[in-house]
C-alpha cells in the first residue's frame, strides 16, 4: 500500500530576506548618525572658512556665512607665503614617500625571503621600535642630522623619515605569504635576486605599495614637531609649520588661520579619493596559485 507523502512547501525567494530588512536598517541609521556626528564639525570648519573675520564669532552663530567670502585663502596664499610652506611641504611629502616605499620593499623582501637566525631577531628589534614613543629619540636624531650638515635644509626633514618599522613590517608580511614555489621557478629561469624583487615581488606588492604611499604621504604632510626642530629659516617652513605661524602673540587673523587650514587639507583629501579605490580593490592573490 502506498503512503501518501506531502509535496515539500515551495519557499518564497524574498522569504529569507525580509528578516535581514530591520537589521540592515538598523545598521544604516547607526551609520548615518556617526557620518552626521563626525562630519557635522567638518562642515562647520568648511563653511566658517567663507566667513569674514567679524561674523565668526557674531551672536547667534549661523552655520552658513552671511556674506559669502574668499579674503581668508587669498590673504593665506599671498600676504602669510603659504604658497612657499605648502610647496616645500609637497617636496618634502613626495620624495619622503618614494624613499620609504623602495627602502622598505628592500627591507621587508630581505627579511622575508632568506631564513638566517639572525634575521628573525632584527625583524623583531625593528618591530619593537614602534612601541618606542617617537619623542624619545629626537635628541640623538638631532644630533646626526646636525653633524651629517642637513640642519635647517629640507633634506634633513626627509632622511630620517626614510626608514620606517611600519613600512618594512608590513611588506616583511606580505612578502612571507608569496609561495616559494613562484621564486624557485623564477631562480630556475635564471632570473637574479634583483630582477625577481623588480618584476615579481613589486607588481605582486602593489596594494601595499599604495597603503604605504597613502600612510606616508599622510605623516610628512601633517609632521609639525621634527621639521620645527630641524628648520629655522622662513623659507625653508613647511606648511603646519607655516599654518601655525599666523597665530601671533596679540591677536589671530581666524579668517586666514581657517583658509589655511582648509588648503593644508586639500591634498590629502584628494590623494585618499583617487588612490583608496585602488587599495580596496586590489586582488592581494593576484599571480598567485594554490
Amino acid at each position: 500500500m502506498a503512503v501518501a507523502t506531502k509535496p515539500p512547501a515551495l519557499r518564497r525567494p524574498n522569504a529569507g530576506k525580509v528578516g535581514d530588512v530591520p537589521r540592515k536598517l538598523g545598521a544604516s541609521t547607526i551609520m548615518w548618525l556617526l557620518a552626521v556626528v563626525y562630519g557635522f564639525p567638518g562642515l562647520w570648519f568648511l563653511l566658517s572658512s567663507f566667513k569674514p573675520a567679524g561674523d565668526l564669532f557674531s551672536y547667534p552663530l549661523t552655520m552658513f556665512p552671511k556674506h559669502w567670502t574668499v579674503s581668508g585663502y587669498t590673504q593665506a596664499w599671498t600676504q602669510f607665503d603659504v604658497a612657499r610652506y605648502f610647496l616645500n611641504t609637497l617636496m618634502v611629502a613626495t620624495a619622503a614617500t618614494a624613499l620609504t616605499i623602495v627602502a622598505s620593499a628592500a627591507a621587508g623582501y630581505a627579511l622575508a625571503m632568506y631564513r638566517n637566525w639572525w634575521l628573525k631577531i632584527f625583524a623583531v628589534c625593528i618591530l619593537a621600535t614602534t612601541m618606542l614613543p617617537a619623542e624619545t629619540i629626537l635628541a640623538p636624531l638631532f644630533v646626526v642630522v646636525r653633524d651629517l650638515g642637513l640642519y635647517n635644509s629640507l633634506s634633513g626633514v626627509v632622511v630620517p623619515a626614510v626608514i620606517t618599522a611600519t613600512g618594512t613590517f608590513m611588506f616583511r608580511q606580505f612578502f612571507v605569504t608569496v609561495p616559494n614555489d613562484l621564486l624557485e621557478a623564477a631562480r630556475i629561469d635564471g632570473a637574479s635576486e634583483l630582477k625577481t624583487f623588480l618584476r615579481i615581488m613589486l607588481p605582486l606588492a602593489r596594494p601595499i605599495i599604495l597603503t604605504l604611499a597613502i600612510f606616508s604621504f599622510q605623516w610628512r604632510w601633517n609632521d609639525y614637531l621634527w621639521p620645527l626642530i630641524i628648520l629655522n629659516d622662513p623659507k625653508q617652513f613647511t606648511l603646519q609649520i607655516g599654518v601655525a605661524s599666523i597665530v601671533g602673540a596679540q591677536n589671530v587673523n581666524w579668517s586666514v588661520l581657517l583658509g589655511a587650514s582648509v588648503l593644508s587639507m586639500l591634498p590629502l583629501i584628494a590623494i585618499y579619493l583617487v588612490f583608496q579605490k585602488y587599495v580596496m580593490n586590489a586582488d592581494l592573490n593576484a599571480g598567485l596559485k594554490d
